[in-house]
């Protein structure tokens, strides 16, 4: 995952210590609901939906559609907010430290054919809604949310 600017800007005052970073995760769906795109990360080969950091002032849907756009080099709209967590820290292979909120959102497919557009993936593909790529626990939990269709974002308490 390519680090923003703001964030290195941030490790150069405060070295390894702990940021508090928001993020999105982005379910990009087809028209017909059919299909989900996912992309293989780089970095851990591992499949996942289009996830990525929030710029400082950045609305996070368009946060979501700009990432889609990025990784995947696909046109989406942000439909919904679909769930809100919060993950434990992450240390980094270079000591840094980070937790996420993560937002979760649906998207749908406007336009292109997906492909892994900026390096931070290795491939970018369509796959039944019913049949998704392995995926962590959390990304299968959330596919969950989205299938179910229930209007509401989950939130834990």
């Amino acid at each position: 995952m390519a680090t923003p600017e703001f964030v290195l800007a941030l490790r150069e005052h405060v070295g390894h210590a702990p940021l508090w970073l928001s993020g999105v995760t982005a379910f990009v769906l087809d028209p017909a609901r059919t299909r989900m795109l996912a992309v293989r990360r780089a970095d851990t080969g591992a499949w996942t939906p289009v996830t990525g950091i929030i710029d400082p002032g950045e609305e996070p849907a368009a946060a979501a559609v700009r990432e889609v756009a990025e990784e995947a080099g696909v046109d989406c709209t942000a439909l919904r907010l679909v769930d809100v967590r919060t993950h434990a820290p992450i240390t980094y292979a270079n000591g840094d430290i980070a937790q996420y909120l993560d937002l979760c959102f649906l998207c749908e497919h406007d336009g292109g054919e997906p492909y892994p557009a900026d390096g931070e993936n290795t491939q970018a593909q369509w796959f039944p809604i019913d049949a998704p790529p392995p995926m962590n626990d959390r990304f299968l939990e959330q596919l969950e949310l989205i299938r179910a269709d229930r209007p509401e974002a989950r939130f834990r308490r």
